[in-house]
């Protein structure tokens, strides 16, 4: 209505004008409602024209600037919707991978506890084993002494009986012989007053320079046979000396004797005419006769005893000999060997067992305390979003460890 009005007084108040080629140009113009003063009509209809641009300018600024707006809210409702779609679906398959965990340690707890009882399950197995296989073997051994045993103690009582009377004999024989010696330092003398006490005997000089002690004397018995040895060393010095004691131990097992005699001048600290040192008879040269008198009937005592009862100390020999021999000791060792085997095995199945449970556990913590931390920035910006009770029992257990 107002520019129709505008055009009407433009209409009416035009009128021409001359320029200067004398050409008339038509002049519009406006009165002022207020004062009556003409208006060139170009000036206000050009600031109408601009104000009513403008007007439009700036609403149609305004849609555009709603529109974007809402085009933007639009784009980003869609990509949270598809974040928190794919965030679900992550949180879905860490809570599935945090239930399959848990379900492993559980499995991997019962199989340690099964583990355990078949360790302890063994051991009282293999106890058994042993204690009835000892009990057997002790049990047979001790049937058969008995037995043996009832049948030849008579015979062993008269075979002392005999043997006693020996003795005091060869005791007898000793005393008569000791003053031959007293006073000799030599290995002669000792070899000569051997022999001539023991003329069965096969007695024998060690030669200087050839390794070993002084005198070999092999104690033979009545029958002929070999009851033992004895290994004879002299040493007429000033000062005893402990190095001779270990050498005559090493030629005496070099030699295999029964029994090895020191006869010095100078004895140890302590002791007066007789002793046993470290296994070794040591005894001056007055009681050196004597000494090998009682020496050689015990030797002679001992051979008897083993012939009278040559069955039942071939048994007791065997026995001792299976249960110290290499034998019985391999049976045994084989067994614990077993034994400690299969130890050993289920130790290392539980140790990389517990390292497994280690290492998965930290990689569960590990993921479940990221996937909490972002859904906990999430809810954040948007406090709306719901809460995963999972998720917060994780953390919490997380914290509390």
């Amino acid at each position: 209505m107002r520019a129709t009005a505008d055009k009407s007084r433009v209409r009416r108040g035009t009128h021409r004008t001359s320029g200067k080629r004398g050409i008339h140009v038509a002049e519009q113009s406006i009165s002022c409602p207020s004062c009556g003063k003409k208006i060139p009509l170009t000036r206000a209809l050009r600031a109408d024209i601009e104000a009513s641009l403008k007007e439009e300018y700036d609403r149609r600024l305004e849609e555009e600037r709603e529109r974007a707006e809402k085009d933007a809210a639009k784009k980003a409702e869609r990509k949270l919707a598809q974040e928190m779609g794919s965030l679900k679906d992550q949180i879905t398959e860490q809570a599935k991978a945090l239930e399959d965990a848990h379900r492993l340690e559980l499995a991997m707890r019962k199989r340690e506890r099964e583990l355990e009882r078949k360790q302890a399950d063994l051991d009282v197995t293999i106890a058994r084993q042993l204690d009835d296989e000892r009990k057997k073997i002790v049990t047979d051994a001790q049937q058969r002494l008995t037995e043996e045993h009832r049948l030849k103690d008579a015979e062993k009582e008269r075979q002392l009986a005999d043997m006693r009377r020996q003795i005091e004999d060869l005791k007898r024989k000793a005393e008569q012989g000791s003053q031959q010696l007293q006073g000799e330092a030599g290995e002669g003398e000792l070899e000569s007053i051997l022999r001539g006490s023991f003329p069965s005997d096969d007695i024998s000089g060690i030669g200087q320079g050839v390794r070993g002690a002084d005198v070999h004397h092999v104690v033979v018995d009545a029958r002929g046979a070999k009851a033992g040895a004895i290994l004879w060393e002299c040493k007429n010095t000033r000062h005893w000396s402990n190095d001779w004691i270990a050498k005559l131990k090493q030629d005496q097992r070099a030699l295999h004797a029964d029994l090895a005699v020191l006869v010095t001048a100078c004895l140890p600290k302590g002791c007066t005419r007789f002793a046993i040192i470290d296994g070794v008879l040591v005894s001056d040269f007055a009681c050196a006769a004597s000494l090998a008198a009682v020496l050689r009937g015990h030797l002679l005592q001992l051979a008897q005893a083993r012939h009278a009862a040559m069955n039942k100390e071939e048994k007791l020999e065997l026995l001792y000999r299976y249960l110290s021999g290499v034998e019985f000791r391999q049976r045994v060792e084989a067994v614990v060997e077993a034994f400690t085997a299969m130890r050993k095995d289920l130790e290392q199945e539980r140790r990389a067992a517990e390292r497994q449970w280690a290492r998965r556990t930290k990689q569960i913590d590990a993921v479940t305390f990221n996937v909490s931390g972002m859904y906990g920035d999430l809810q954040g910006l948007m406090p709306a979003l719901p809460s995963i009770p999972l998720l917060e029992s994780s953390e919490g257990e997380i914290e509390a460890a």
